[in-house]
């Protein structure tokens, strides 16, 4: 058990430190990813501002992360939620591997989601959705 405690902890320190070198990177650096759906069409994707949505909630900054991309917090609950289980379940030695499949019921419904939100916020009655800069 304490094998699989420490695996988990690795892995969650290596994902901190990949966090924080972007969030050094984008703020002394400006380095960036553009988003080439919304470059090539005009209109703005799911996932877009989700960068600025990242680096803000990395710096603290809640209220302008919700205006970049609302998803991130319709989806926040749902991830933790769900890998904390896994992870629980992982340690408890109940599940040889903590990668197993997700439901397909869940993926379809992320889908649904991710879908609407990206028709939604292309329209003018949702614009509040595009992300935006406060």
């Amino acid at each position: 058990m304490k094998k699989r405690i420490f695996k988990c902890l690795s892995i969650l320190f290596l994902i901190i430190i990949i966090f924080l070198g972007y969030l050094f990177l984008s703020l002394k650096f400006r380095f960036y990813i553009p988003c080439l759906f919304h470059s090539f069409t005009g209109f703005y994707c799911p996932g877009c501002g989700i960068t600025r949505c990242i680096l803000s909630l990395l710096s603290g900054d809640f209220k302008q992360a919700f205006f970049y991309n609302m998803l991130v917090f319709i989806y926040i609950p749902f991830f933790l939620i769900y890998f904390c289980y896994k992870v629980y379940i992982y340690i408890l030695n109940k599940r040889d591997n903590i990668f197993t499949k997700v439901p397909k019921w869940f993926l379809y419904f992320l889908l649904f989601i991710t879908v609407l939100f990206g028709i939604l916020r292309n329209t003018s009655l949702f614009s509040f959705l595009a992300p935006t800069k406060l």
